[in-house]
């Protein structure tokens, strides 16, 4: 080649011919030289940059939920979730939040065993409902809530980067490396990942403990003895910290006897005639032995998995002693009947028969500018159209289509696919439209299923170059999506649907305003509007007063009284009717905070 310098191997120097590999990463000179010396640089620190972009992912992760557990006000549920774990360290007791089980509230208790609240005696003989108890403990012992909430969201916030190398692992394991970072990328920019896993609340643990059983289960398959016992840990984990997670038993312990059916010896050859007698008692035999050994260890996952539920209650109360404060809705019929025959303490039954009391109520909803009660099967689906990032959209489907149309990949679909169909056809069945956080296991294994497109690997250079470049595209269209709504994350939708400022419009509750921004809203009345006048209508469980939001509330007068300014939550208005829809109607929007509640003057 012109330009290209070429010398003879010194006297006792190895020929290129016996060097092999090393004699072409060490050209002789020029460019060729200095591309060989790169591409032999790169082979020699390849094993250091996967580790090191799994830690850059996860390190913006960590930033991005630290920052809105630290500037965010306590959302509607986490009083609850709070109050209920200073309550299990105190007086070792699980009278309070039922229709949970303990161990999500144990994770939080970590938290506030480390910021080590005052618990008067008040709240050590609290007669009042788990909403007020939060709030004793909050605003009314003489605790700092900022310090208090931080710390009660870190223990939540270090699993949530946990899940995301559980992610990482997953996908690596039918995907590759590039695969496992394609995953870990959409996990940690993930908008609806980051806000609830930087939130002392349970449906990120829930659903992360479902994911980590569906990696351990796909990994028992060659061997079983580790890893269906493991599984069954994080499925019972999952069960004792959600109850919304027993659909996924109908999949999981299935899954937990596939390494017995997968480990049958294969026929070498097809029997002759005479010899077809022979074969058949043998294969007979075969597929009870495997169906005996797959019954076995689904008899182990799930014995393992109560084994957890029960071990969770023992850890608040050794005693298990149970006295519910609160009726009890009686339950009839085939919910009664799997009720009744759940081998779980009777707290978790009863909290059962609660939860299956929520969903006979008639709760509002709200979806694309339409208030409507009782709950429409599409709410979830429509929901994750929003608040998904639009290239994770195109990953997720290109994803799910390769692990069923692929060959080699077919046997993860049952495991990266089958979980989260399940929870979310039972979750689209709920009465309660209260937003995604209900169906974050989509994201989890939404992230592995999308790895798969990295897989497909043609000859051509070109075809290479395209299928390697439209999926880095895609992952870069979500990461500056997600940026783009920091430290904003609860109120996020995607571009299609004009982006954080305009959610309100089509999603209320946890979606868009949880009650998170009472202490922004508390800063920007003293920033912008020092002296004037307030009225508020907050959707939330902090208490205005605390923060410096001294209003009163606007529909308690005539509306000829209401002047000054009004904020009021998006929820709230999103619902409103009567004297609020007529105040918010005659007022003129003048500013936004956070995403989440508006400013009017009037």
């Amino acid at each position: 080649m012109i330009g290209e310098q070429h010398t003879v191997p010194a006297p006792g120097s190895p020929s290129p011919e016996a060097s092999g590999e090393a004699s072409r990463e060490r050209p002789p000179g020029g460019g060729s030289s200095v591309r060989a010396r790169l591409r032999g640089a790169a082979r020699r620190h390849r094993h250091w940059l996967v580790p090191l972009a799994a830690v850059v992912l996860l390190a913006q992760m960590a930033v991005a939920m630290v920052t809105a557990a630290a500037e965010q006000t306590p959302t509607i549920d986490e009083p609850v979730y709070v109050g209920t774990a200073a309550f299990y360290l105190h007086e070792h007791s699980v009278a309070f939040n039922p229709e949970h089980p303990p161990l999500g509230k144990l994770l939080i208790a970590a938290g506030v065993a480390v910021a080590d609240p005052r618990a008067d005696a008040a709240f050590r003989n609290f007669t009042g409902d788990q909403g007020a108890l939060g709030r004793h403990l909050l605003y009314e012992s003489g605790n700092d809530p900022w310090r208090l909430m931080l710390w009660a969201r870190l223990p939540v916030i270090a699993l949530t980067l946990l899940f995301g190398l559980v992610v990482f692992a997953f996908a690596r394991e039918f995907a590759g490396a590039a695969g496992g970072l394609v995953a870990l990328a959409l996990y940690a920019f993930s908008p609806d990942v980051v806000a609830h896993g930087s939130l002392a609340t349970l449906d990120v643990p829930a659903a992360g403990f479902v994911l980590t059983s569906a990696w351990l289960l796909w990994r028992a398959r060659r061997r079983p003895a580790p890893y269906v016992p493991l599984a069954a840990l994080a499925l019972g984990a999952a069960l004792a910290t959600k109850m919304n997670a027993l659909p996924a038993v109908a999949v999981l312990l299935p899954l937990a006897a596939v390494p017995a059916w997968a480990s049958r010896r294969p026929t070498d050859h097809r029997p002759t005639d005479d010899r077809l007698a022979d074969h058949r008692p043998a294969d007979r035999r075969e597929r009870v032995r495997a169906l005996t050994a797959g019954a076995g260890w689904a008899f182990v996952a799930a014995v393992v998995s109560v084994a957890v539920v029960w071990a969770s209650y023992l850890a608040v109360d050794p005693r298990l002693r149970w006295s519910p404060r609160d009726p009890v809705p009686a339950v009839h019929g085939l919910r009664g009947l799997l009720v009744d025959a759940m081998p779980f303490p009777e707290a978790y039954r009863d909290g059962m028969r609660v939860q299956f009391g929520f969903e006979n109520q008639p709760w509002q909803g709200f979806l694309f500018g339409h208030v409507y009660t009782g709950s429409r099967w599409y709410y979830l689906p429509a929901a994750l159209l929003v608040k998904t990032p639009l290239g994770t959209l195109a990953l997720w489907a290109a994803g799910a289509a390769l692990l069923v149309a692929a060959r080699r990949l077919r046997p993860a679909a049952a495991y990266v696919l089958a979980p989260p169909a399940v929870l979310l056809a039972a979750a689209m069945h709920s009465s309660r439209d209260f937003g995604t956080r209900y169906a974050l296991f989509m994201p989890m294994f939404g992230a592995v299923a999308a790895a798969a497109v990295l897989l497909p690997r043609p000859a051509r250079r070109v075809r290479r170059a395209v299928l390697t470049g439209v999926p880095a595209a895609l992952v870069a269209f979500t990461a500056v999506s997600s940026l783009r709504t920091y430290p904003y994350y609860l109120p996020y939708s995607n571009e299609a649907f004009g982006g954080p400022a305009r959610t309100h419009l089509r999603l209320h509750d946890s979606n868009v305003d949880w009650g998170q921004d009472l202490g922004r809203l508390a800063d920007r009345l003293r920033t912008r509007y020092p002296g004037e006048r307030v009225w508020l209508v907050y959707k939330g469980s902090g208490v205005p007063s605390f923060y410096g939001v001294h209003a009163d509330d606007p529909r308690a007068v005539p509306p000829e009284r209401v002047h000054g300014l009004l904020a009021v939550s998006d929820s709230s208005a999103a619902k409103a009717t009567g004297r609020l829809a007529g105040l918010i109607r005659t007022s003129r929007a003048v500013d936004d905070v956070g995403h989440s509640i508006t400013i009017y003057r009037r």
